[in-house]
């Protein structure tokens, strides 16, 4: 097997040479300012597409995260242009919380406040404190959980509610996109809470951020995941129940490493003696859809047995950090192998050697998807590139 060592130094030239380059090269809009919505699988740029809150976010963290680990100013530079864009034009001054798209020129269009986008924007700005010691970026993701514990949390039934209006109000379509189902409240929502808020508890001890990341655990062993399957429930109604039998691979195996981290963050002696064996068993559960030469399948009806079997880029990425987090910790090899043999995959499939980045995802006829964007509203350089940083971090020394 691939020693830790070389397998770190794959991550990083990957990280430098093939996903931030696209990024620093291709997205940066210098007529309208920040970075352009959308370029196609096709690699054709769409200069007029809307700006997503999510893209400018997960940019932001990516930028300041590898600006923290690799000390490069061009990587400051494309960080402190995403915060500066989200604290000038997605912050809303008047309501709070951060839209959730903007105009290619910078001005509102959907003025929704979805909570996961409002997630991802504290992950971002906790992100560059870390990185910079910015007062602004940590003060802007205090006002963003300040909005999300007044507005979205549910203090009698528990939990965070989807989505609402650009004033805080009932929203009939909650959300988050069309292929979800339009439920209060939802697994990836809360798994995208918890991990801005496990990285704002880094850098700002408050009480009530402690509490309310201990909580989000809570709900996850407790309510979120399946203790028969232990896979991830995804859609819930306001009093937990659930009745969609969708199996999200991603999302299991992202979860078991994030559920890890928030408890090793909390620094809970009870909480982390709870959660490590059941992420355990969530990487477990997540292998029903690995295979070691074709990556992690997308996911499965559990009742009709259909699968997708597509290999998303995210998933794929995110496979890698949960198996590797597995090794790490438990010293379990078979994890480690797991995480190899999807790398590998990664590298001869969904890398986009000539143009850059990573394509969309494989399909399950083993061709690749040039239909779905490579860099847009949802296709961001965080999951890749965190796969990347997780690695370099957790085992660089190796």
């Amino acid at each position: 097997m691939k020693s830790i060592s070389i397998l770190t130094q794959e991550m990083q030239e990957v990280l430098t040479t093939n996903i931030l380059p696209y990024w620093m090269e291709r997205m940066v809009d210098e007529q309208y300012g920040g970075f352009y919505g959308c370029i196609t699988g096709k690699e054709e740029l769409v200069p007029e597409a809307e700006k997503g809150a999510i893209l400018n976010a997960r940019i932001l963290w990516t930028f300041s995260a590898a600006y923290r680990l690799l000390k490069r100013p061009e990587y400051l530079a494309i960080a402190t242009r995403a915060k500066e864009y989200i604290v000038d034009l997605f912050y809303d001054r008047k309501f709070g919380g951060v839209y959730w798209s903007l105009t290619y020129k910078g001005e509102p269009l959907d003025t929704k406040k979805q909570i996961y986008a409002i997630g991802f924007a504290i992950y971002g700005l906790s992100e560059y404190y870390r990185a910079t010691t910015d007062k602004e970026a940590l003060e802007y993701a205090v006002l963003l959980f300040e909005s999300i514990e007044e507005h979205s949390f549910d203090r009698f039934k528990n939990g965070y509610c989807e989505a609402l209006t650009c004033q805080w109000g009932e929203i009939e379509d909650m959300r988050l996109s069309e292929k979800d189902a339009n439920e209060r409240k939802t697994m990836n929502t809360h798994l995208h809470i918890l991990e801005p808020y496990t990285n704002l508890y880094r850098v700002w001890k408050d009480e009530r951020l402690r509490h309310q990341l201990r909580n989000l655990i809570t709900l996850f062993t407790d309510k979120i995941l399946d203790r028969k399957t232990f896979h991830l429930r995804l859609f819930f109604d306001d009093d937990w129940n659930s009745k969609y039998p969708i199996v999200s691979y991603g999302h299991d195996i992202e979860a078991s490493w994030l559920l890890h981290e928030a408890a090793l963050e909390l620094g809970e002696a009870d909480i982390l003696a709870k959660v490590e064996p059941i992420i355990r068993r969530i990487a477990i559960a997540a292998g029903e859809g690995f295979t070691p030469e074709r990556g992690m399948i997308y996911e499965k009806n559990l009742v009709t047995g259909h699968l997708d079997a597509d290999r998303h880029w995210w998933v794929q990425a995110e496979t890698v950090v949960g198996y590797m987090n597995i090794y790490q910790y438990f010293e379990d090899k078979e994890a480690l192998q797991k995480a190899t043999a999807c790398w590998e995959f990664i590298k001869s499939r969904l890398i986009d050697r000539e143009n850059g980045e990573w394509y969309w995802s494989i399909r399950a006829d083993d061709t690749v998807n040039r239909t779905d964007d490579k860099a847009g509203f949802w296709k961001c350089p965080y999951h890749n590139g965190r796969m990347c940083l997780e690695v370099m971090e957790r085992f660089g020394d190796e």
